[in-house]
């Protein structure tokens, strides 16, 4: 028994006019990166294809494969190899989706349940493993190992980025510095590839692609500082996952690294407590000294000076819908938060 044709998806773009710009823009496109997505993960096991099924349910906007296809076209044309690396990317994605929610321990993403709340740890580990396993063996079959060079050492550094946050837990003097290494690995690292990959495969030379790569670093770390300050005071029934996970692992993010540099010694030491010993109380709690300070207002400020930065690597290309479009997507993952 194989998959004829791909699950049905929700659809995962939605919501908003530049979302569905982007939807119209690249639509053939993005429904031939899903062909090739599916047609690589077709199995005659019915629990994987279950899994596989539920898993299409939190995919979100599929803003990796986009920036592969976006950086393409507004460097050139997108070929055969880049939608066939746009589903790599969405798939080394969703691995590392699945397995943030075993160490995060969370149980909603998109408004379903998580594969370890519905199966298990060991199912969500091995099922993460198996999407990495074949974003690898369908990268090689382009002419070059570029693609896997460059795909494998983000992948490594995405595990760089996870196991220095995991060995940072409970550091409360955690500094700005380190936080910002661990987002840039964690984060950053498959959307500065996916924008990399983009410009390589149009033939870009090497001063485009490193401007291109460098606009999609900024971008998915002004994202995940987005993130972060949603985990704080974002609603949980809007944002369709579990939150105030980074306060319940001990995580500490930009806003509180600027809380509690900015603190008055009282309510840093209050703070500190707090974080110490976190609870189900403890994210309302933190919300009062939240907005007593400018931890908020410098966290949304940080993250729109990156996107600016990143929308000015974008000025090595000529103006484009596709550019702008990139341009458009930098500063909607902030603005979607602020």
């Amino acid at each position: 028994m194989t998959m004829s044709k791909p699950p049905v998806l929700e659809a995962p773009i939605q919501g908003g006019s530049l979302l569905a710009s982007i939807d119209d823009f690249l639509a053939a496109d993005l429904a031939e990166v899903e062909q090739i997505l599916w047609r690589e993960l077709e199995s005659d096991q019915p629990c994987v294809k279950d899994i596989l099924q539920h898993a299409t349910r939190f995919r979100g906007k599929r803003l990796r494969p986009i920036l592969v296809l976006l950086s393409a076209r507004a460097c050139g044309e997108v070929t055969d190899a880049h939608k066939l690396l746009a589903a790599v990317v969405e798939m080394i994605h969703i691995a590392t989706l699945v397995h943030d929610d075993v160490l995060d321990e969370a149980s909603t993403r998109r408004h379903v349940a998580t594969v370890n709340a519905r199966w298990n740890n060991e199912t969500s580990v091995l099922f993460g493993d198996y999407l990495f396993t074949h974003a690898f063996h369908l990268a090689s079959e382009l002419p070059t190992s570029h693609a896997c060079r460059v795909i494998g050492r983000a992948t490594n550094k995405v595990c760089e980025g996870e196991l220095t946050q995991i060995h940072e837990r409970g550091n409360l003097d955690l500094s700005e510095e380190t936080y910002f290494r661990i987002i840039n690995g964690k984060t950053a690292e498959l959307t500065a590839v996916s924008a990399h990959i983009g410009a390589h495969y149009a033939g870009q030379p090497a001063d485009v692609v490193a401007n291109i790569e460098a606009y999609g670093r900024k971008l998915g770390v002004a994202f995940q500082i987005a993130d972060d300050l949603l985990d704080l005071v974002g609603v949980e029934k809007k944002t369709g996952k579990t939150l105030g996970s980074d306060l319940q692992k001990q995580k500490l993010t930009l806003p509180i690294i600027r809380l509690l540099n900015t603190a008055s010694s009282p309510d840093a030491s209050t703070i500190r407590e707090l974080l110490a010993h976190p609870d189900s109380d403890t994210r309302s709690e933190l919300a009062v000294y939240l907005r007593k300070s400018d931890a908020l207002e410098y966290t949304a400020t940080t993250a729109r000076r990156l996107v600016d930065e990143a929308c000015e690597h974008l000025e090595v290309l000529p103006e484009s819908p596709a550019r702008q479009l990139l341009a458009d997507i930098a500063r909607f993952s902030v603005e979607r938060s602020f």
